[in-house]
């Protein structure tokens, strides 16, 4: 695959990205004994994941990507025998240099939790953890909340149509 070197105006480095991938970028970390390459899609996977370890958020994304989120969950996938797979970049968005990363997230919220003090435990163990993973240095993670879940609201039918 040939790579292709991109100036990200943020923090003036330059990330290397594969050319004829669907936007698919990579962060380098060189040492003297060699290259690391983080491609933007780990960076994504772990911020989702950080995300939803703060008690308080109840999902990522907006509302239909929540709903085709469900929908592919319940796909059958060949690496996954029952169902498919959780959608962890769902509702996440980076920009990845070659030292530096920027986050965005869509929350849902639990209703009676603080918008303000879940947003910044969320922000907190982002940053903690993609710094901590990948040794990029997280710029800054941006954080929208699209929505509140109510117990008790009426939620899309469990049960797959087709059998």
């Amino acid at each position: 695959m040939t790579e292709s070197t991109t100036r990200r105006p943020e923090d003036g480095a330059q990330a290397q990205r594969p050319v004829g991938g669907p936007g698919q970028r990579t962060a380098s970390l060189r040492s003297e004994r060699g290259n690391t390459v983080i491609s933007d899609s780990v960076v994504a996977k772990i911020a989702g994941l950080a995300a939803r370890e703060i008690p308080g958020v109840y999902d990522l994304g907006r509302g239909l990507g929540r709903t085709f989120g469900a929908l592919r969950q319940r796909m059958p996938s060949p690496s996954t025998a029952g169902g498919g797979q959780a959608v962890t970049t769902q509702g996440v968005s980076v920009e990845v240099g070659q030292k530096q990363t920027a986050v965005d997230l869509d929350l849902v919220i639990f209703y009676g939790q603080s918008i303000v003090e879940v947003s910044e435990a969320v922000r907190r163990n982002v940053i903690n953890r993609v710094e901590g993973l990948t040794g990029l240095e997280v710029t800054e993670v941006n954080i929208a909340v699209d929505d509140l879940y109510v117990e008790g609201e009426e939620q899309p039918p469990e049960q797959s149509r087709v059998q």
